[in-house]
């Protein structure tokens, strides 16, 4: 089995190339790197029109739903609060749409930050816009510009802890966090404040969200087992292929040939 094809989602911006100026899909370099690591080949995805989602999950052996800024607010029925992001709607549309064909699919997953949050509102759920507010602290973004690590509590249960164990150390900076949890997503795992860090689809093959940011730790092992349940789905859709009679068609060979 081949390095499985892994789609990791960009985001349209101006980026400069000597005097020029142009719109252009940007994406970290760190996601790229961890998955050719984890052994999967990346690409990068640009917001498309939904036509095009069709074919891109059929092209796919798996996707990182990457971080970036917060979602619209009105896609869960909220006004924004004053220290949400002003929204980019058409990588949110694109998004949401390729987070249901992916889960309908049973295409493996791996969504983190931002797309935890796509997650969770793509399976009707909510989103605190503001975690200070509810917690009275910014313990989950004490540095505007620095990751800082935390505890988690893993659950025993979940296709997490079969990869991480049961506790973990994150590298993670959040000023949002799930509220809500949405329909046939469960619980993964949180933090001592019981802030929801990571939700799994219930059923699903691999879809899991999460809210740290494993592409800038140390330990690679969920994009690891992102590739490797990659492999396992493109090895089930290989259709078996017939048995061959080997006696039986040397027998025919020689009849046609005797005649």
């Amino acid at each position: 089995m081949g390095r499985p094809i892994i789609g990791i989602t960009g985001e349209l911006e101006a980026a400069r190339w000597g005097n020029w100026i142009r719109e252009a899909v940007v994406s970290p370099v760190s996601y790229t790197r961890a998955v050719e690591r984890a052994g999967g080949t990346p690409v990068i995805l640009p917001p498309v029109p939904a036509g095009s989602v069709p074919v891109l999950i059929a092209g796919l052996g798996g996707l990182v739903l990457t971080g970036g800024r917060d979602i619209d607010p009105s896609l869960y029925d909220e006004a924004p609060h004053a220290r949400t992001d002003i929204p980019d709607h058409r990588r949110d549309r694109f998004e949401l749409i390729l987070t249901r064909a992916a889960i309908d699919a049973d295409l493996p997953f791996l969504a983190i930050g931002r797309g935890l949050h796509i997650l969770n509102v793509a399976r009707g759920g909510t989103i605190t816009q503001h975690l200070p507010d509810r917690l009275g602290n910014e313990s989950h973004k004490p540095d505007p510009v620095k990751m800082t690590t935390h505890d988690l509590q893993i659950a025993a249960a979940s296709k997490l802890s079969g990869v991480l164990g049961e506790t973990a150390q994150v590298p993670a900076a959040h000023h949002q966090a799930i509220n809500r949890i949405g329909t046939d997503l469960l619980t993964a795992a949180w933090t001592p404040d019981q802030v929801v860090e990571a939700l799994e689809v219930q059923g699903h093959r691999w879809g899991l969200g999460v809210q740290w940011n494993p592409e800038d730790g140390d330990d690679p092992r969920l994009f690891e087992a992102l590739i490797a349940a990659s492999k396992t789905a493109a090895q089930a859709a290989v259709p078996a292929q017939p048995e061959v009679n080997t006696r039986s068609s040397k027998r025919k060979r020689h009849a046609a040939r005797s005649s």
